[in-house]
C-alpha cells in the first residue's frame, strides 16, 4: 500500500515550520545512490537537483561514506575552536591550495554557506575599517541575519524580520533578461556598470565601502552569468577604491560549472575572499571561507568560531569529496556532459516555443519558460512542467517561478542523463499538446 509518504508528511505537518521548506512535491526521500533517489513508497527518481547543488559527488558515494564511517569510529566531535584534529588539519592546506587567488591563503570553518558569508562581512569590515557592504539584486547568500541582509531573491527573506544588517546597499545584477532588444553585450555591460556606479556617485562613499560581494553566476537568482566585461569593470572599481572583492561559490563551486570555481570563468579576476559550502563535504554541514592571509589575520579568536564547524566527521567527508572530484575528474566531466546537456536543451528550444532561453555552464543551468505570445515569464506552465517531470520519474524544480533548475550530480551516468532528457522532452511535448493536468495546489508550488 503506497501511503508512507502521505503518512510521514502528516505526522510531520503539525510540528514543522512553514518557513523552513519551499513547497514542491509531497514525497519523503528514503535513500539515494549516485543520481537516483528513492522515496518512502519506493518510487525512484533521477535527481536533477543534487540537493540544491550540495551533492555534486552524488548520493552515498562509497569513498565518502567510508571516510565518514572510519572517522566516526575514532572521533565524531571535538571543537576546532580549541584543538585541531587530523582530518581538519589535512583539509585546511588542501583547500587553501585550491583557492582561486595567488599569494598566501588562510581558511576559516563554518557550518553552512550562510555563516561563511557572515564571516566574509566580518573579515571585510575588520580589515578595511569600513562599514558599507555592496551586494546584488537576485542574490541568494543564505538565511542568517548577515547573509539574508545581502540577499535579494525573495521578499519572504525580508518580510516581517527587519531591521536587517545596517550598511548594506544592493545594486542591479546584470541578468540577461534585463538586456534591451538589439543591445550588444558590451553595451549592456556598460549600461549596467553605470547603474552599479550610481550609488557611489550619489550617496555611498567608496572610501567607506568595505566589500563588494557577488555570485559570478547567480544560482537561485536564475542561473545567469554576469558578462565578463561587466564583472571586470566592477572588479577594477573595487581595486581602484580599496574595496575588497568577494565571491560566493556555495552553489556554483566544487566543479559545478566545468571549472573548480565559477570565478575561474573570469580570468582577470582574483577575489580577496571566497565563500564555500554545500558540496564541499558532499552535503554534510561544513562551510569554508578562503581568504588572503592579511585579511584573514584581521580578526582574533573568538571573532569567528563555532563549536561544530570543521569537526572531524565533516572534514573527513570533505577530504574524501576532494578525492572523488580529483580521481573521477568531475570538473572535466561537468564540462563535457554540460556540452551534451546544452546541445539537448538547445534542440528543445527549437522544438518548443515556450522555451525563452537556455543558459548552461557545465552540468548546471537554467531554462526559461515563457508565454510564446508575449515572451514574458510563465510560472504556471513552468510549474506544470516540473510536476509532470516528477510524475514521470525525475526531480526538477523552478527558481524565480519560471526557470527550470538543472543541476544533476556530476557523477550521473550518461544513460541516466539520456533518460532524464527523454522525460523532460515527453513533459514538454505534453505541455505543447495541452495534455498536462495542473496539480490542485499549482499556485502554492515553488518560490
Amino acid at each position: 500500500m503506497e501511503d508512507k509518504n502521505k503518512e510521514m508528511l502528516k505526522n510531520e505537518g503539525d510540528h514543522f515550520s512553514k518557513a523552513s521548506r519551499i513547497k514542491y512535491f509531497d514525497i519523503v526521500i528514503k535513500e539515494g545512490h549516485g543520481a537516483i533517489l528513492t522515496d518512502e513508497d519506493n518510487h525512484q527518481y533521477i535527481d536533477l537537483l543534487s540537493s540544491a547543488s550540495s551533492t555534486n559527488t552524488g548520493h552515498a558515494h562509497p569513498h565518502v561514506v567510508k571516510a565518514i564511517q572510519d572517522q566516526a569510529t575514532k572521533l565524531i566531535q571535538y571543537t576546532p575552536a580549541y584543538f585541531a584534529t587530523e582530518p581538519e588539519a589535512k583539509l585546511a592546506p588542501r583547500l587553501a591550495k585550491l583557492a582561486p587567488m595567488e599569494g598566501p591563503v588562510e581558511v576559516a570553518w563554518g557550518n553552512s554557506g550562510s555563516d561563511a558569508n557572515d564571516a566574509i562581512i566580518k573579515f571585510a569590515r575588520a580589515y578595511t575599517g569600513r562599514q558599507y557592504i555592496v551586494s546584488f539584486t537576485g542574490a541568494y547568500h543564505g538565511s542568517t541575519y548577515g547573509s539574508i541582509s545581502v540577499s535579494g531573491v525573495s521578499l519572504n527573506m525580508t518580510r516581517k524580520i527587519g531591521p536587517l544588517l545596517p550598511g548594506v546597499v544592493k545594486v542591479p545584477y546584470p541578468s540577461s533578461w534585463y538586456r534591451h532588444k538589439g543591445e550588444s553585450e558590451d553595451e549592456f555591460s556598460d549600461r549596467m556598470f553605470e547603474a552599479f556606479k550610481l550609488p557611489f556617485e550619489t550617496y555611498l562613499p567608496a572610501d567607506e565601502t568595505a566589500l563588494i560581494m557577488v555570485e559570478p553566476i547567480q544560482g537561485d537568482g536564475g542561473f545567469c552569468k554576469a558578462p565578463e566585461r561587466y564583472l571586470n569593470h566592477v572588479y577594477k572599481f573595487a581595486k581602484d577604491h580599496g574595496i575588497l572583492f568577494a565571491v560566493d561559490e556555495i552553489n556554483q563551486g566544487m566543479g559545478r560549472t566545468g571549472k573548480m570555481w565559477s570565478i575561474q570563468r573570469f580570468p582577470k579576476i582574483q577575489p580577496d575572499l571566497v565563500a564555500v559550502g554545500k558540496s564541499v563535504a558532499s552535503g554534510l554541514p561544513l562551510s569554508v571561507v578562503l581568504g588572503r592571509k592579511k585579511i584573514m589575520e584581521s580578526l582574533n579568536a573568538p571573532g569567528n568560531v563555532y563549536t561544530t564547524a570543521g569537526n572531524p566527521v565533516t572534514t573527513a567527508a570533505a577530504n574524501a569529496t576532494l578525492d572523488v572530484i580529483e580521481n573521477e575528474h568531475l570538473v572535466e566531466r561537468s564540462k563535457r556532459l554540460g556540452k551534451v546537456a546544452e546541445n539537448k536543451f538547445k534542440q528543445f528550444e527549437q522544438k518548443f516555443d515556450f522555451i525563452g532561453d537556455v543558459r548552461l555552464y557545465g552540468l548546471n543551468g537554467g531554462i526559461d519558460i515563457v508565454d510564446p505570445k508575449t515572451g514574458k515569464p510563465d510560472s504556471k506552465n513552468a510549474t506544470r512542467l516540473i510536476y509532470r517531470i516528477f510524475q514521470l520519474g525525475a526531480l526538477m524544480i523552478t527558481v524565480r517561478g519560471n526557470i527550470l533548475r538543472f543541476q544533476p550530480p556530476l557523477v550521473i551516468k550518461e544513460e541516466e542523463l539520456d533518460q532524464a532528457f527523454n522525460i523532460i522532452e515527453q513533459a514538454m511535448q505534453e505541455l505543447k499538446d495541452g495534455k498536462i493536468k495542473s496539480p490542485a495546489n499549482l499556485d502554492q508550488i515553488g518560490w
